[in-house]
């Protein structure tokens, strides 16, 4: 049973240091009144009376003897368990009786609020999101990036999406969100909008779209993968169960008073029935009563004031005087006076009572309020189905055997059947009349007739007759039943075998006689019929009837009673065991004579009710799980001492700061443990509820705050995420009021208000400090919004030393250097964990993968949390440092680790360079500097090393060269050129910040590739000029590819030339060396040499020409020896050998050349020049034979050598001017005027050949 420390004594007079002292009872009982004292003395007397067990021996329990302490070990195990076990239901019995009481002020505060109201401009939270919805986001996200979705997207905008799961998503600080239940579906699509906003504006500008359209198409897109099926969740949702009206999906709206008591009885942990007993026993449906209770309160507390002003007896003080105190206790009293006295005296009059109505046909029923459906009698119309069997008749002796009987059967109100007619020897029948009926206690009447044998009879004789009233619980089984036989009958005995079954209808769960007794309906305590009807899946109600009455007269809709056995009532007449319904305003009180009875109506009552609460027949009533506290109150009205000391301890008699702080903080964690992200910040109802119990009860706004704050520190310390501006409005409170600022009108301070704030400010401070400490971990991301730059706020006020004194620069600078250095090595060691990076790791992958962290790392921390220091920037830039410092050690290690000769490095001096040069803070930083230092000589000694390398392959190379063409030169110019390339491509990428070795490494690459290239023309040009020393001078003659390949080297080297060799100088470029110079003049040579050696097979074929000039020896012997063969033999026509010979020499070496040769300049080069050396040439030997007329073999030959020439050099791309040029007109003048001559000396003597342009003569 409870045992509470109130009297009935409700006048107040009480003092406020009495009341904190223990008070123990004769039993050793605490009471309700609070302090660390009394926790303490019934520790202390726990402890003291703690039974040893019987038979235990003096000794083993004083610990004397070591054998027989290792005999009693095992029971003293036992007992201490046992001890344990009575100290910790004990424990939350007391802490259960400690939160009906405060239930209790609750339930006042609600029901007759006159200081408060719920707030209408309070933010409304967003929803959490819990593991379940974090994986199935992912799965949602990784759908899309797979193509399993219907969701078209452009690539710019599935890299973002990755970028997101990736970064985002999959990260650890987003599954530590989750679990604190501080992250909301709104903070996810904010950090998706941040990082698209920075990738849109690195877009280009598009003509017709803008960055906005795009910004919106993208979050369109997010919305539609994120919410995946909810919109299906939520149409299933609406067409579901009705939500609990104290549920946290009506958490955030205004409630109402019975949705405020809901939330309140699972806030304090207060069952069902319990909260029915009290909310009866204080009369929360009578405004009058409440109004009366407060006005007792106030009396009690006035009297209090005027105790403490006469005894001077007030706490101590650290500002003010007691005679200023005690004008505040007075002013808080004659304030909350005022306040009810503007309340109207009809206030929740109709809002508070459940009223009786009338129907038409004037039955009464309980109308449950506004939000609940009234029943009406057509709502719990029942239909039963009678059968009545007729099975014999007995005692019939009066009749002459053969007279015909037979039955008749009818249901009151309704038809009438006959069975089938029987001999009076034999009245038997078995028959069956089926019936329907509305009346749960039908009169049913049977009777036996003999037919009539006068002639004037007009009716038949009724011999007997039976009247039954069947219930649907009555016997099934056919029964012999005595009849009613008229006076003068002659069978006194006369019986009947009938049965009578009565079907129960489906929505008549049971029934049967009881006796009853209620406040609203059943005034009066006599026997009934109830059934017990269900109306809907929810409804269910509880009817008596009268017999022979469809309807019932009266009912009780069973929303919101709760049942359970009870003792016999003194005072009751009638019935043996007894059960009660309870409910808010109304208690009614069962009887019946059968305990199975009983039994069976509080299990069905139950399941209608749908209670929670399971009641136990009384003989088990005392049996309790060890695990279950039990409740200090009881259904039975006998055991309600409990209740009445509950609701008439004297407020004033507690401590309500301590009460409050309890009240508040199992708030504070069903608020915490809500569906919603609240980041502590209560809901409507409940900021209602705490602001009406402070002003009524007296609760200071500083000792609220200060518990506020107290809890909310808590919450914070187990990593649950509190938002700062909460603790910086308490914080200030606080601060305002202790030193002297009067936020709430009081000027007096405590000293317990002063040490507790300056406790509060002590942990406040520490908090802060780890916050920022932590800031990645406290505020991933930068969620909640804001909250970082909140947290420095608070700690500038905190630093404050009071509310006018502003804090310096420097002392805030300085706290914050402190904390951002530990930062830098909390944030580096998460990373090490992260990166599984073991101490003393050294290999480069290892290395990279962490540098990759570590820029990571750094540019989250300039996206979501820079702005937050943005009026500390040097601290955040000293903060990277510090962070970079760390990781500065492993990549020396690192770098240590490395052979001599590895350059793999230096990808990793690309990423941080990259980063570090791209941030305006960090470049040239320590850390840049260290790692330029670290770096300088790696790249010195890879640039001497490719030096000599590239040196000794160019030697090797050609020394091995077998001029096979390769791409666009040989295989050794090919490595040469791709290696200086990479060189310098290695240079570029390097992208070297310090601006005298960046162009100091330029310049020594440009002279190396110079040299390198001038090595590698003189090589060429020297194995060029052999090649052509060993070539024929006659038509024989073929370029060899070789030599094709040789001038692609030195082609393709005076086209890379500009690339790998000038110096970018601005306007011009400028060379190290004339290696410009040199290799076009090696071309050149080249080009020369190869036309000479053409050209030289030319002079050949003119020498061998020159030995039919007129006038010669050999000429003539020649022109005698061709005649003379013609007669014999068939002698090939004249110049056809020689001038055959010599185009297909000319002929295929174009083909060579064209084929072999790359550079299309180069093709053209050695065209020209070798036409222009063949037509000089001809020309040449054409004048110095001005006096002389060509031999008709001369002629031929030069005629097909000349004509061909020029139409082959033509098709090759040689230029018209070219190819008339001067010599080939004096050539072509010179051949026209022979062939001229000869034609009219001679006739047909050139076979055709010609000068004129024909092609007859091609082939």
């Amino acid at each position: 049973m409870l045992d509470p420390s109130s009297s009935d004594d409700t006048g107040g007079e009480s003092d406020p240091e009495v009341a904190r002292e223990p008070a123990t009872k004769a039993d050793g009982s605490l009471s309700l009144k609070p302090g660390a004292e009394s926790r303490a003395d019934g520790s202390r007397q726990r402890q003291h009376t703690a039974p040893l067990k019987q038979g235990q021996p003096a000794t083993a329990a004083a610990g004397d003897g070591h054998s027989a302490h290792q005999n009693l070990r095992g029971g003293s195990t036992g007992e201490e368990e046992e001890r344990r076990e009575r100290e910790r239901v004990q424990r939350e019995e007391e802490e259960h009786k400690v939160q009906l009481q405060i239930y209790v002020f609750v339930l006042r505060c609600i029901a007759y609020p006159f200081n408060a109201k719920q707030p209408t401009d309070m933010a409304r939270r967003q929803q959490k999101v819990n593991k379940q919805q974090l994986q199935a986001a992912r799965e949602r996200f990784q759908a899309f990036l797979n193509g399993e979705t219907q969701i078209a997207a452009d690539e710019a905008f599935c890299n973002a999406v990755r970028s997101y799961c990736e970064g985002f998503l999959k990260s650890e600080r987003v599954c530590r969100m989750v679990q604190s239940g501080s992250c909301s579906a709104n903070d996810f699509r904010e950090v998706f909008k941040k990082n698209i906003e920075r990738r849109v504006r690195s877009l280009p500008e598009m003509d017709g779209l803008s960055k906005e359209t795009v910004l919106s198409s993208w979050l369109a897109k997010y919305d539609a993968i994120y919410g995946g099926d909810e919109d299906a969740w939520r149409r299933r949702r609406r067409g579901g169960q009705r939500p609990h009206l104290g549920g946290a999906a009506a958490a955030e709206l205004i409630l109402s008073k019975e949705q405020l008591y809901e939330m309140f009885r699972l806030v304090l942990g207060v069952r069902k029935f319990e909260h029915q007993l009290l909310y009866n026993a204080c009369q929360l449906d009578n405004a009058d009563e409440q109004a009366a209770q407060i006005r007792r309160e106030l009396d009690g507390r006035l009297q209090l004031v005027e105790r403490i002003a006469k005894e001077r007896r007030c706490p101590e003080l650290a500002s003010g005087d007691a005679e200023l105190y005690v004008e505040e206790l007075r002013s808080s009293v004659n304030l909350l006076m005022a306040n009810l006295e503007s309340l109207p005296v009809s206030k929740g009059g109709a809002d508070f009572k459940q009223k009786l109505k009338r129907s038409s046909a004037g039955s009464t029923f309980l109308d449950l309020g506004d939000d609940v459906d009234v029943l009406s009698k057509a709502d719990v119309s029942l239909s039963f189905a009678l059968e009545v069997v007729i099975v014999e008749v007995q005692g019939l002796k009066s009749l002459a055997p053969n007279r015909i009987v037979y039955c008749t059967m009818e249901v009151e109100g309704g038809e009438k059947l006959q069975t089938d007619q029987a001999e009076a020897s034999r009245p038997q029948w078995a028959t069956q009349g089926d019936f329907v009926t509305t009346h749960p206690l039908p009169c049913v009447k049977v009777k036996l007739f003999t037919e009539s044998t006068g002639v004037l009879a007009l009716e038949d004789k009724e011999l007997g007759r039976v009247l039954l009233e069947p219930t649907a619980n009555g016997p099934k089984q056919a029964q012999f039943q005595p009849m009613q036989v008229p006076k003068n009958s002659q069978d006194p005995e006369l019986r009947i075998k009938l049965a009578v079954r009565m079907d129960k209808p489906p929505n008549m769960k049971h029934s049967g006689y009881l006796y009853a007794l209620g406040h609203r309906v059943w005034k009066r305590w006599k026997r009934r019929y109830f059934v017990l009807v269900q109306v809907s899946q929810y409804t269910f109600a509880m009817c008596s009837y009268r017999k022979k009455k469809p309807e019932p007269q009266k009912l009780m809709q069973l929303e919101g009673y709760t049942v359970d056995y009870c003792q016999p009532q003194p005072g009751l007449q009638g019935g043996a065991v007894f059960f009660n319904a309870l409910r808010e305003g109304d208690l009614v009180v069962f009887a019946c004579d059968d305990e199975q009875d009983r039994l069976l109506w509080v299990q069905a009552l139950c399941r209608a009710t749908g209670q929670s609460y399971k009641p136990a027949p009384p003989p088990h009533a005392n049996r309790r799980k060890a695990d279950t506290p039990a409740s200090p109150i009881s259904l039975d009205p006998c055991e309600r001492q409990g209740v009445e000391e509950l609701v008439s301890a004297s407020p004033c008699r507690l401590d309500h700061t301590r009460l409050f702080g309890i009240l508040q903080k199992q708030t504070l964690r069903h608020r915490m443990n809500d569906s919603f992200s609240c980041l502590g910040w209560f809901s409507p109802g409940q900021v209602f509820v705490l602001d009406e119990y402070c002003a009524r009860y007296g609760v200071g706004g500083c000792q609220r705050h200060l518990s506020y704050l107290k809890e909310l520190m808590d919450l914070s310390e187990n990593n649950t995420l509190v938002d700062p501006t909460l603790l910086h409005y308490s914080y200030a409170f606080c601060a305002s009021h202790v030193h002297g600022n009067r936020p709430d009108g009081t000027g007096t301070v405590t000293l317990e208000e002063k040490e507790q704030f300056q406790a509060v400010r002590t942990r406040l401070m520490r908090l802060l400090e780890n916050h920022i400490t932590h800031f990645r971990y406290c505020f991933p991301f930068g969620r909640p919004d804001g909250a970082l730059k909140a947290t420095l706020s608070l700690l500038e006020r905190v630093l404050m030393k009071d509310v006018s004194t502003p804090l310096g620069s420097e002392e805030m600078k300085k706290v914050l250097r402190r904390c951002l250095e530990k930062a830098a090595a909390v944030n580096y060691g998460q990373l090490l964990d992260f990166a599984n990076w073991k101490a003393g790791a050294k290999r480069l992958e290892d290395a990279v993968r962490l540098a990759e962290l570590v820029v990571e790392v750094l540019q989250q921390n300039e996206e979501h949390h820079a702005e937050a220091f943005s009026l500390w920037p040097e601290l955040m830039r000293e903060h990277a440092e510090h962070f970079l410092a760390l990781y500065r050690l492993d990549l020396d290690l690192a770098l240590e680790a490395q052979p001599v000769d590895s350059w793999s490095s230096f990808p990793l001096f690309q990423l941080l360079n990259g980063f570090l040069a791209a941030d305006a803070q960090l470049c040239d930083g320590p850390f840049h500097k260290h790692l330029q230092d670290a770096f300088v000589p790696l790249v010195v000694r890879y640039v001497d090393l490719m030096e000599s390398s590239i040196a000794q392959s160019v030697h090797r190379g050609f020394q091995q060269e077998t001029w096979h063409s390769v791409k666009n030169g040989s295989a050794t110019s090919e490595d040469l050129f791709w290696k200086l390339n990479a060189l310098q491509m290695l240079a570029l990428e390097l992208d070297w910040p310090e601006p005298a070795f960046a162009e100091h490494l330029q310049r020594r690459l440009k002279l190396m590739a110079g040299d390198m290239t001038e090595a590698c023309v003189k090589r060429t040009k020297s194995a060029f000029d052999a090649q052509l020393q060993k070539v024929s001078k006659w038509t024989e003659l073929r370029v060899p590819p070789c030599a094709c390949t040789m001038l692609n080297v030195v082609a393709d080297a005076k086209r890379r030339c500009p690339e790998l060799c000038a110096l970018d100088t601005g306007q011009e470029q400028h060379y190290h060396s004339k290696i410009d110079v040199l290799i076009d003049n090696a071309f050149q040579d080249m080009i020369s040499a190869l036309v000479a050696k053409l050209g030289a097979v030319l002079d050949a074929v003119l020498s061998k020409l020159s030995r039919y000039d007129e006038g010669t020896l050999l000429s003539s012997i020649l022109s005698f020896t061709v005649k003379a063969a013609a007669k014999y033999v068939e002698v090939p026509k004249s110049g056809a050998d020689l001038a055959d010979a010599y185009v297909t020499f000319v002929r295929q070496n174009q083909d060579i050349l064209r084929e072999g040769i790359g550079d299309e300049l180069c093709i053209e080069k050695i065209f020209d020049q070798w036409y222009s050396v063949s037509t000089k040439a001809v020309c040449v030997w054409l004048e110095d034979r001005l006096d002389l007329q060509l031999h008709v073999y001369q002629l031929k030959s030069l005629i097909k050598m000349v004509k061909k020439g020029y139409r082959d050099f033509r098709l090759q791309g040689v230029a018209d001017g070219t190819l008339n040029g001067k010599s080939y007109v004096t050539v072509y003048n010179r051949l026209t005027v022979e062939e001229a001559t000869l034609a009219v000396k001679a006739g047909h003597a050139l076979d055709g050949v010609s000068m004129r342009d024909s092609d007859q003569d091609d082939d």
